[in-house]
């Protein structure tokens, strides 16, 4: 797995440990979004927003120069793929505007939140109900059902009451054709089911952004092609979605794509747009 992006479950482990408190359970916790401490606002049209990002990382001999002064606007509504070759920045990249990773230096803000401005404990509040994150091996618990699997963020979140819980993460399903497999585990479907199911998983908050590590590198082309369709139809409803692909078919069916090269960000577009 990339670095970092496996983290965001990183306490599902304890889901099967979990009990059923609802006074707590029924909660909602609202997250603050204040403005950007330092007066810098993103325009009311960009969801990303990303000024002067700098990241390094500790090398045996000196900092390894990872991302070298980026910057980024990503609109509402938009899809954008990002490419590159190994190593050059892409999943951390991803890292930095879901709030896993830390920039060394700049500004990342993501839904009118100045990322720098949380502690850990609020990041994870605010990346579960900002962001949902689909991985290249689903990364869905072997031992829950695939129903149980999309309640899962909305229970961390402690989003909806527990019966609309249950009841929206069927109408996930339904949207990507499994409720006849919400009662199986992971391990009985298909690989494209399984990205299915991890798709509604990354809905069940009903976050503003979706973001892809790969998400089709596990699959064959036919169904990497379903797949894709599915992201563009989310799109189309008006969520933006960065994902990153090797492939070059899909990623010539993506409207922008921004190449990663030696820490720096080209469009290939040429929009006139940041970068």
């Amino acid at each position: 797995m990339k670095r970092g992006l496996g983290r965001i479950f990183h306490n599902t482990q304890a889901a099967n440990g979990r009990t059923n408190n609802p006074s707590a359970d029924d909660r909602t916790m609202p997250v603050e979004v204040p403005l950007s401490s330092n007066g810098k606002s993103s325009s009311a049209a960009d969801l990303i927003r990303i000024d002067d990002l700098v990241k390094d990382y500790d090398g045996p001999i000196g900092p390894i120069h990872v991302l070298k002064v980026v910057d980024l606007e990503v609109s509402q509504g938009e899809f954008v793929g990002i490419r590159g070759p190994s190593g050059s920045g892409k999943s951390t990249l991803l890292n930095m505007i879901t709030g896993i990773d830390r920039p060394t230096a700049g500004q990342v803000i993501v839904a009118g939140q100045s990322l720098s401005d949380l502690n850990e404990n609020e990041l994870e509040r605010w990346r579960g109900e900002k962001v949902g994150v689909i991985f290249q091996f689903f990364q869905l618990l072997p031992t829950l059902t695939i129903l149980e699997n999309v309640v899962l963020p909305m229970d961390f979140a402690r989003k909806w009451k527990t019966k609309e819980r249950v009841e929206r993460a069927m109408s996930l399903l339904e949207q990507v054709e499994l409720a006849d497999q919400a009662r199986k585990f992971p391990n009985t479907l298909s690989g494209g089911q399984q990205q299915r199911a991890a798709i509604a998983r990354a809905l069940a908050n009903d976050p503003p952004l979706l973001v892809g590590d790969e998400p089709t590198g596990n699959l064959d082309s036919g169904t990497s092609g379903m797949v894709f369709d599915l992201f563009e139809k989310l799109v189309a409803q008006g969520r933006t979605f960065l994902m990153v692909t090797h492939d070059r078919e899909l990623a010539s069916r993506i409207s922008r794509v921004i190449e990663v090269r030696d820490g720096k960000l080209i469009d290939t577009n040429g929009n006139g747009r940041k970068p």
